[in-house]
């Protein structure tokens, strides 16, 4: 049986939480608070497997009650907002990199039609959310690097990243160390509640000296830019230098999907792209990874010891496809120096055959 602790200040949005968590026999509500500061006090009383968290409630915020939790007893945290405006939407967003594990949106308090398979969705990522270890284990030990092939590196024309559970925090910390003048663009899919992805980019576009921001169809690429597939599109690679968003069917359950963009990666720039695959749930990205691999492509894999779930950059590493297995602290350098030894291999070549 899995214990939650719903924390939300409104009556009837939690009898609505407890009615969800219901709904599940494998979910028991353990206890109820009204305020952050409550929420602490129970969880170290209770000590229940998951926490599920609003922001905006009395004596303490969910976000600052998030903080605490997981500095005095790190506990799985899913964090739930009624709404998406852009001042909430990064409230929550920055409870993730406090160490919350998800955002959801809350269900509309009058069940419709919908109302199981609502239920259905909600409960599944509870139980999904419950079994995740919190621990802070950011890691400092040196990457695993493939043995280099440095004459047969192409240069570097663009980065895709993919990310899922963790992702927010993940991508806050790589972005905000990347240089202004990133000579490629990047892409990236991040699975988040619908509506979140504008204010996860206006989020990080704050802490990163690049420009960020949610993908357009027909878009031109640029260097320094960081395109975000939009919800519930893929984000594609029409040619070398326009971007495609699709409704075409979900892969694998996801859309957007890392599969799709990794391979559009491989299909127009074949080696020349590199793959990130960040903390996430599930296999998601794996197929794209490998199509990306077989035309020649780098790929970097987050590390267990900092992944908040080492799902999808675990399944690169059992798969052998990773070129660089690195913590999270060390993709930026990794990505930069990748890119710098694509350059300075082809202006090596260069270099040789003006002296011959």
């Amino acid at each position: 049986m899995i214990r939650v602790l719903i924390a939300e200040d409104s009556i009837t949005c939690r009898d609505l939480l407890i009615a969800l968590c219901e709904s599940d026999s494998e979910l028991e509500v353990v206890g109820t608070a009204s305020n952050g500061q409550q929420a602490i006090d129970m969880v170290k009383q209770l000590r229940p497997n998951l926490v599920i968290m609003d922001i905006h409630m009395p004596v303490l915020d969910g976000f600052e009650a998030t903080r605490r939790i997981m500095v005095e007893r790190p506990t799985p945290i899913v964090i739930v907002s009624a709404t998406v405006d852009v001042q909430q939407a990064t409230v929550s967003l920055h409870a993730l990199r406090m160490g919350a594990l998800s955002v959801l949106t809350k269900p509309a308090l009058e069940p419709g039609a919908d109302f199981l398979e609502v239920a259905q969705q909600f409960t599944s990522t509870i139980r999904a959310m419950a079994g995740v270890r919190v621990v802070r284990r950011w890691s400092d030990r040196p990457a695993y690097l493939k043995d280099a092939q440095p004459a047969r590196i192409p240069p570097v024309r663009m980065v895709a990243i993919a990310a899922s559970t963790g992702g927010p925090a993940a991508l806050y910390r790589v972005l905000s160390e990347l240089p202004k003048d990133f000579p490629v663009p990047i892409a990236v899919v991040q699975h988040i509640a619908p509506g979140f992805v504008p204010a996860l980019a206006n989020w990080l576009a704050s802490a990163s000296p690049l420009v960020i921001k949610v993908a357009e169809h027909g878009e031109a690429l640029l260097p320094g830019t960081v395109y975000f597939a939009p919800d519930d599109h893929h984000l594609l690679l029409a040619d070398r230098s326009t971007l495609e968003i699709s409704a075409r069917a979900a892969v694998r359950g996801f859309r957007p999907s890392g599969t799709v963009l990794f391979e559009s990666l491989a299909e127009v720039y074949g080696g020349g792209g590199i793959g990130v695959i960040l903390t996430g749930m599930g296999e998601d990205g794996l197929p794209g990874l490998r199509a990306l691999h077989a035309v020649g492509g780098q790929i970097i894999a987050q590390d267990e010891a900092s992944s908040v779930v080492f799902g999808m950059p675990g399944a690169a590493v059992a798969a052998g496809i990773a070129d660089a297995i690195v913590p999270l602290n060390m993709v930026a350098g990794q990505l930069r120096r990748m890119i710098a030894g694509a350059a300075g291999v082809h202006g090596a070549q260069g270099a040789h055959q003006r002296r011959t």
